[in-house]
């Protein structure tokens, strides 16, 4: 028998029809784009419904299967298409989810040295978890390879975050208002983030700046260096 329904507290209430209308739909089609090189939003959903799970709205099992189902599918395309395709492919279209050919070959020397490894923890870092399929099927990985680590990879990534979310969900009165009673050092602290990440480019202009402006003059200076042994080579010519 079910737990009873917990209602959403504050702002997530608005949450709840979008949730009973297209939660499980919304876990299927967003974590299997992102498992397969489109970024979405996938991991965030998957939390989002287990929290729902967690509250009583939504069947918690049903969830967790068929988000482990649309990972490792969505992993599985994503293969296929780095198979069959191959880098030309990727260097086509790939810009255009965000994979470039430098940000290929950073994965491919990754993948290189630690193959499957890669598949089963991928899902875990953002932009690994999009791209490790189509990886593993550009570098030739071999199917009966990269499967079984495309399962238990699902399973280990959708356990972990659905477990988060069931838990957060459970508890989310207090969740919610320990959020509430901190969400001002949050926005202080997260303000000084951004107030230190600019001003650490602020500076990184200018050095950059004066190293451009004091490296004018000596190139200029150089430049009139070079040219005199030129000309006096030319009138030591000249008499001969």
């Amino acid at each position: 028998m079910s737990a009873p329904a917990t209602p959403l507290p504050g702002a997530l209430a608005g949450l709840a029809p979008l949730l009973d209308h297209y939660g499980h739909l919304a876990v299927a089609l967003l974590v299997l784009l992102d498992n397969c090189g489109i970024p979405v939003p996938g991991q965030t959903v998957l939390v989002l419904a287990s929290v729902y799970a967690g509250t009583g709205h939504l069947d918690f099992a049903s969830v967790l299967l068929i988000a482990a189902g649309a990972a490792a599918l969505g992993n599985t395309l994503g293969y296929l298409v780095g198979r069959t395709g191959g880098r030309a492919f990727i260097h086509r279209w790939g810009r255009y989810v965000l994979l470039t050919p430098a940000r290929m070959e950073r994965a491919d020397g990754f993948f290189a040295r630690h193959g499957g490894k890669v598949v089963t923890v991928a899902r875990f870092v953002d932009g690994l978890r999009q791209y490790n399929g189509i990886i593993a099927g550009t570098t030739e990985m071999p199917w009966r390879r990269f499967q079984p680590y495309n399962l238990l990879g699902a399973a280990l990534w959708t356990a972990v975050w659905g477990a988060f979310g069931y838990l957060a969900g459970a508890n989310i009165g207090t969740v919610y208002h320990t959020a509430l009673r901190y969400q001002v050092w949050f926005a202080v602290g997260l303000g000084f983030l951004v107030g230190a990440f600019l001003l650490r480019q602020v500076l990184r202009y200018r050095r950059r700046r004066r190293a451009d402006g004091d490296a004018g003059p000596g190139t200029d200076a150089d430049a009139d260096t070079d040219t005199g042994p030129d000309d006096d080579a030319g009138g030591d010519t000249g008499p001969g």
